[in-house]
This record gives structure tokens, sequence and C-alpha cells, in this order.
């Protein structure tokens, strides 16, 4: 594998993964481990895989990628997201097609904290008129 590679961060609720893509053949590495072992789930992989098949670039580049953080969802959006922002790096032509699917956009979303004097973010005790 050659020493030059492009990189993106990607970020989703607690995920963080950062992201590199070298010239290859299209082997995609999670954490030291193949993607298809860190994530079981096909939905998952699809995910994973969305951004360079959309690019055309799935079988021209290897991505290793180290992520941490997070639940298995989480993460595989946090890897999606890094690789479509080290693509732009590789290719700025590719901004509209992966802005319009939106895998540029940092998903904000994240869950709401517990406020004192209820039962969770927004659920209350139950309460007993009588």
């Amino acid at each position: 594998m050659s020493e030059k590679f492009d990189y993106g961060t990607g970020r989703r609720k607690t995920a963080t993964a950062r992201t590199r893509l070298y010239a290859g053949s299209g082997g995609i590495t999670v954490n030291g481990r193949s993607y298809e072992d860190y994530f079981p789930r096909k939905t998952l992989q699809m995910i994973i895989r969305q951004p360079l098949v959309l690019a055309k670039l799935a079988d021209k580049l290897d991505v290793r990628v180290n992520v941490c953080g997070g639940g298995v969802t989480g993460q595989a959006e946090a890897v999606r997201h890094g690789i479509s922002r080290a693509l732009l790096q590789v290719d700025p032509a590719l901004r509209p097609i992966l802005k319009k699917a939106g895998f540029l956009t940092r998903d904000a979303r994240k869950k709401e904290r517990k406020k004192y004097g209820l039962r969770a973010a927004r659920a209350r005790y139950q309460y007993s008129k009588r």
C-alpha cells in the first residue's frame, strides 16, 4: 500500500471516525479488521460503501478507518461521513454528487440530557390525582 493518503474525519452522535483513503483495489479496514467482520449487519456494510459506490471508486481505493465511541450504527454513519469528506480531497468535483446524497452533512442529533425532577429527558413520573 502506498504511503500517500487522503484524510477525512466523520462524526455521528458520540462516534468519531478517522478515515484514510489510499490508491488500491477496494479493501475496507475498520480498526484493523475487515469491515464485514467489524459490522456484521448488511445494512451497516451498505451504509459504509454508499459514498464509494456513488463516486464509482469502490474498486480503486483502499480505505483504512479508526473509529471510536458510540454504538454500531453511529459508528457506521461516522465512517460514511469520514469517507465522504476524504473523497472530496481525492476529487473536489465529487462535491455536488455527495452533497445531494446528504453524505457531507454532519448529523448533529445527539441524545438529549436528563433533566432533574423528570424520569428521563422529557418523560415525567406518573401523576396520580387521587
